[in-house]
């Protein structure tokens, strides 16, 4: 989801692509699996919030069929396709109606943490539901497990640890709240919403966490090193760590929490 400076991760950047690859990677499986347990079938209208990438309104799509309907939506489009089986529009979350009532399901992922009206922005989702309709909400909470590296063994692990606390430090200041993820479903029991459960997922290493960390590092880089939180040398002696295969670099817990509107 692209922003208007305040969010760290902008979509314009080259690295956007790759970070939507490795997150797609690391996460669809989990947030397909929920969705297939809420029952999405053939016919179902659902709202893709925050879609950044083309991964996830391709899969509703392919699972709603012909008589079904995905409106992907974002602040910045310019990574999907409006003839990939989905609807494209340019919406934010924060500050405009819902484009749409009645969906059966209406999904976000690492959206409403960004977003400075994220208590309007979920009020509005949960109303675009109809009668029974599912609210999936997936978020980090970067202070649950704040370690890049759990397995701080030396110099190399504690340095992207440092760097960790460097990123979240910018995150802070602009007015993320690194808690967010664990009271998602408080909030969705607020908004009304009934059968409310949740669960929490992060990989510890692999290939998809390695291309993810890179890409994120790159973005912030520039923003890192005029806040004087990081020099050049320590990010490029990071980056070499990261391509040299010594790190087991893991994600912050990706918390999913649904809840549905009351028949």
């Amino acid at each position: 989801m692209a922003d208007d400076g305040g969010y760290l991760l902008d979509n314009q950047q080259a690295e956007a692509g790759e970070r939507f690859d490795a997150l797609a990677a690391l996460f669809n499986p989990a947030t397909f699996r929920h969705i297939d347990a809420l029952g999405i079938t053939e016919g179902w209208s659902c709202w893709e919030v925050g879609a950044g990438g083309t991964s996830t309104p391709s899969w509703l799509a392919e699972r709603v069929g012909p008589t079904g309907h995905v409106l992907a939506t974002d602040i910045d489009v310019s990574w999907m396709t409006a003839d990939a089986g989905y609807e494209v529009r340019r919406h934010d979350i924060g500050v405009d109606p819902p484009p749409g009532k009645g969906f059966d399901l209406v999904h976000a992922r690492l959206v409403l943490v960004h977003v400075p009206q994220r208590a309007a922005a979920l009020a509005a989702m949960a109303s675009a539901l109809r009668p029974g309709g599912w609210l999936l909400l997936e978020e980090a909470d970067p202070m649950m497990q704040p370690l890049v590296c759990p397995d701080e063994s030396g110099p190399a692990q504690r340095l992207a640890n440092k760097l960790k606390r460097d990123f979240r430090t910018l995150m802070a200041q602009r007015g993320v709240d690194l808690s967010y993820g664990r009271t998602l479903p408080r909030l969705l029991r607020d908004a009304g919403l009934a059968d409310v459960e949740a669960d929490a997922f992060f990989p510890i290493t692999g290939a998809s966490c390695a291309l993810l960390e890179e890409a994120t590092v790159r973005q912030i880089r520039h923003r890192l090193t005029v806040a004087g939180l990081a020099t050049d040398e320590e990010i490029d002696q990071h980056l070499g760590n990261i391509a040299a295969g010594h790190l087991d670099l893991a994600t912050s817990p990706m918390i999913s929490a649904w809840g549905r509107r009351p028949a």
